[in-house]
């Protein structure tokens, strides 16, 4: 049911921009009342995101707890926001990694204020492309995004961070003008069929769905489709597109990276499901082979370079390109159990890679270094450290019995079930050439186990190294505890 007021989205939403607000009126010297008002209003924005989910009806297949708002009424744009099954774990996951990422940015010593107020704006554009349900006002948080994550990599990044940082933005920005351009295309379609513009996505969806948007239009929706698929190709990213997260992911504070795999690559694959699948059904028919070669090809590719790699966090980096893979192959395979596991598998990419950057991050902030070369033997010195970094690696690798487990089988399964099916044009062999990715998974991640905890200590300055401690045990802790309950108890989503 839609309400024609503000609503318990608007308030989560209003949340982080009150908190950064908030923040800029703190003078820059008091760091530990900037820091620790930051994670009131990130645990604010928590509890008002699990208030949503204990309110969210998960058996219905609509939109629920519906705002809308003339905003601009003469061209069709509205504040209009919803969650359904695909956005609503979105919303807590982007609420729980920002509540992480507050937590660990204790070691910021540097501008502190602008780093939380940036912070703060994030989270904000990052909830707000989950729960948009108008496209102007969709593109919107997707590009107000882009900035605070870009000044975070520029600002507090490593050596080669404003590299990285004008990649990112520039690769993202270029690509989202495309899918503006459709936006607005989209719109005019929609006047032509009904006599009045809108960027309604619930009345788009409906036209869609009668047949008439797109009625002697297939020309037209394979161009708009392609607007928008780019740009949610470049976000995942996908190959070719890939080429920005490496570098963005290494050069970024933990606290970044830990944001960037966790909740920014799924505004890609968000896109997929949310647009391209049913604003533009035949077009995403007609694409399925090659989108499939493509998610194939940056399996494959982004796990050969990641058993290259001799850092460790551009060896997850690349991991993050393969797994993304993945989760693209459920989703282009339209089958039912390919959606569904890869709708499971973003979701579980951002507990596991989130998990991976925090502990990375955990152990750079006491060696300051991240090549291989410089570690080895560490469980002797950190044994509870080692451990819980086994129990992520494994989470990683799809081990079952964890949360990798049932996205990867699910997504797996319905690209079998496509290509046996010969459904699109598809055939089995690029589903077979995909599992080969599962393997070199296992073998890059163990490689990297067994040379940063095992063999002689090299480095005379790890011999000082001491475990990890009890608040960094409660942090890595809760993503533990969500590796085994989805793991065993896989809830529907």
């Amino acid at each position: 049911m839609e309400n024609t007021g503000l609503g318990i989205l608007s308030l989560l939403l209003a949340v982080p921009v009150l908190g950064a607000i908030f923040l800029m009126f703190i003078p820059e010297t008091f760091e530990r009342a900037i820091k620790g008002a930051s994670m009131v209003f990130s645990l604010v924005a928590l509890g008002v995101a699990a208030t949503v989910l204990s309110q969210f009806d998960g058996r219905s297949f609509h939109f629920q707890m519906m705002e809308a708002v003339p905003f601009l009424p003469s061209i069709g744009v509205q504040w209009k926001v919803g969650v359904d099954g695909i956005s609503i774990w979105l919303v807590v996951l982007t609420t729980f990694l920002t509540v992480v990422a507050n937590w660990f940015s204790y070691y910021i010593k540097t501008r502190v204020k602008t780093y939380f107020v940036l912070l703060q704006f994030l989270q904000m554009a990052m909830l707000g492309v989950f729960v948009s349900l108008d496209l102007i006002l969709f593109y919107a948080f997707f590009e107000a995004s882009l900035v605070p994550m870009a000044l975070l990599v520029y600002i507090w990044g490593g050596s080669d961070r404003a590299y990285a940082a004008r990649k990112f933005f520039i690769y993202t920005f270029g690509a989202s003008i495309f899918m503006l351009i459709g936006m607005i295309a989209l719109a005019m379609q929609m006047q032509k069929v009904t006599g009045a513009m809108t960027f309604d996505l619930v009345a788009i969806q409906a036209q869609v769905a009668n047949g008439a948007l797109w009625a002697n239009a297939m020309q037209m929706q394979t161009v708009v489709f392609w607007t928008f698929a780019v740009a949610m190709m470049v976000k995942c990213p996908m190959f070719p597109f890939h080429t920005w997260l490496p570098d963005a992911h290494t050069e970024a504070p933990t606290a970044g990276s830990v944001i960037l795999a966790g909740v920014l690559l799924k505004m890609g694959t968000f896109g997929f499901l949310r647009f391209c699948l049913p604003l533009f059904p035949e077009a995403m028919q007609n694409a399925v082979p090659i989108l499939m070669t493509l998610c194939v090809i940056g399996i494959v590719y982004g796990a050969i370079v990641a058993t290259m790699q001799d850092d460790v966090k551009k060896l997850v980096a690349y991991s993050s390109v393969a797994h993304m893979g993945f989760v693209m192959l459920g989703i282009v395979s339209l089958s039912s159990n390919g959606l569904l596991g890869g709708a499971y598998q973003q979701l579980n990419h951002g507990i596991s890679t989130g998990a991976l950057f925090l502990l990375i991050g955990l152990l750079y902030e006491r060696i300051h270094t991240r090549k291989f070369a410089d570690m080895g033997g560490l469980k002797a010195q950190m044994p509870i450290f080692a451990a819980l970094f086994l129990i992520v690696m494994f989470s990683s690798v799809g081990l079952p019995g964890t949360n990798g487990f049932i996205g990867e089988f699910l997504a797996m399964m319905g690209a079998f079930q496509a290509g046996m099916a010969g459904a699109f044009g598809l055939n089995i062999w690029l589903p077979v050439i995909a599992g080969t990715g599962v393997v070199f998974a296992a073998v890059y991640l163990l490689k990297m186990f067994m040379q940063v905890f095992y063999g002689p200590i090299t480095n005379p300055d790890l011999l000082r190294l001491k475990d990890i401690k009890t608040h960094e045990i409660v942090l890595v802790g809760m993503f533990i505890v969500l590796i085994f309950w989805v793991g065993f108890i896989p809830t529907p989503l």
